[in-house]
């Protein structure tokens, strides 16, 4: 599984510390981390958790990663903005119980976490520990056991309610402010990932002509 870490300006300065975190958690598992940053340099592209809701969305539909990891301040934004596009199902998880009952329960492709609230003494090891029981029994089995038959059903139900609520990702890209999407695709990292693993010819031409 291809894993985007994502995280906005405010947080930018922690990235090492959650790719680390992730790193040791999901590669033994032989898992793939990409980092599209913030990565917490001069000069670097400035984004919002509005923001990575927008790439987590273009990197999932298109299949050019599988998961995606990002958050904010206190990870309500970014989950928020997460839940705002097609093809995202993000849950905001703060701890082990978190991860595992969302990965288990909800089976989504994307979480968003706090990465200024509660961040003390300890979080690194809060992270580690929470990405471990995130990926490392896979997603969808259920918990409580005896609730798995009905726990997958409603994901099945969930997924259906959100192919009818949502229009297709090319129209809502093409709809939204230019200047907002056109700086999110214009992350080096981002775009790097995107057009060596896009999947979906329709959103390669739109994000191509949002990049100009």
């Amino acid at each position: 599984m291809r894993i985007a870490l994502i995280n906005e300006n405010s947080q930018a300065a922690k990235n090492p510390i959650i790719l680390d975190a992730l790193k040791k958690a999901v590669e033994p598992l032989g898992h793939e981390v990409i980092n599209i940053g913030m990565f917490g340099t001069p000069g670097e592209i400035s984004i919002t958790y509005v923001q990575c809701g927008i790439l987590a969305s273009v990197l999932l539909n298109s299949k050019a990663v599988d998961y995606v990891v990002t958050g904010c301040g206190t990870g309500e934004g970014a989950m928020l903005a997460c839940n705002s596009f097609p093809g995202v199902l993000c849950g905001h998880i703060e701890d082990p119980v978190d991860a595992y009952t969302f990965a288990q329960v909800n089976d989504g492709n994307c979480v968003a976490l706090p990465f200024a609230k509660g961040f003390g003494w300890g979080g690194e090891l809060n992270l580690l520990y929470t990405f471990e029981k995130l990926f490392s029994e896979g997603s969808g089995k259920g918990y409580p056991k005896d609730r798995v038959i009905p726990e997958q059903a409603n994901k099945k139900i969930l997924d259906k309610v959100k192919l009818s609520t949502y229009r297709k990702l090319p129209d809502i890209l093409k709809d939204l402010d230019h200047e907002l999407v056109y700086n999110a695709l214009s992350m080096d990292a981002f775009k790097t990932v995107f057009f060596a693993g896009c999947q979906d010819k329709e959103l390669e031409k739109a994000v191509r002509e949002i990049l100009g």
